[in-house]
């Protein structure tokens, strides 16, 4: 009977201590996966918090002037600017060229303080940092060739304001920025014939533009077998 008794109590004895390692391992594990969760929490805070940061640093450097051009990505006028034909890109790319007075790719502020003196427009220097503010997509202060074409997208789709120094620029350049599109077009069809007909006049430009090379090679040809027969005829 003793025996009995005695069997009983080890028996409940093993099952409190199997239950109580259970609990400890469900707890160990749960501490575990909590570990984890942490650890990722705090990685991804970290990423996210380098990032902002870089953010924070790079408008910084902007404010206080120091931020480096980020280099942009090469681009086709032709076929990002599709509303301008060949022509009046090749006139906005003459302009911009002209004023580039460093040569570096870029209008600067007295740049294009220089040329808004040029157009009869001047402007205080707020008003030029305002202008470039309008279509700086990097932020570094100064107009690359493709913000100097945004200027000319922009009047012509109507989103500058009446009083912006840009439309100023616009106005004042010379520079037909008459939109010619699939705008206006009533139906799917019209669409497509407009379509067609400005790669047809794409073509066309293209071609003049050739001819127009070649037509000069050939008056140079000319011009220099010219100067040879003046010039054998002297020496002879």
């Amino acid at each position: 009977m003793a025996s009995e008794e005695l069997a009983q109590k080890l028996q409940r004895r093993l099952q409190l201590e199997e239950s109580g390692a259970l609990a400890e391992g469900e707890a160990a594990a749960k501490g575990e996966e909590a570990a984890g969760d942490e650890a990722e929490r705090s990685c991804l805070t970290a990423s996210a918090g380098a990032e902002l940061s870089a953010k924070l640093c790079r408008r910084q450097d902007i404010n206080e002037g120091a931020a480096q051009p980020r280099r942009a990505a090469v681009f086709n006028p032709y076929t990002e600017f599709k509303e301008f034909s060949r022509r009046q890109i090749k006139d906005m790319e003459r302009m911009f060229r002209l004023y580039d007075s460093g040569r570096d790719g870029y209008i600067d502020l007295m740049e294009l303080k220089l040329m808004m003196e040029k157009l009869g427009a001047p402007q205080t220097h707020l008003g030029l940092k305002n202008m470039i503010k309008e279509v700086d997509e990097d932020f570094d202060g100064k107009l690359s060739f493709r913000e100097f074409l945004l200027i000319f997208h922009k009047a012509a789709a109507g989103e500058l304001e009446e009083d912006s120094g840009l439309l100023t620029l616009a106005k004042l350049s010379e520079i037909d920025v008459s939109i010619e599109g699939v705008k206006g077009a009533k139906n799917f069809f019209e669409a497509k014939v407009q379509a067609l007909s400005s790669a047809s006049k794409f073509e066309a430009e293209i071609k003049a533009e050739q001819d127009e090379r070649k037509r000069e090679e050939e008056e140079r040809k000319h011009r220099r077998a010219a100067f040879r027969e003046l010039k054998s005829a002297f020496t002879h």
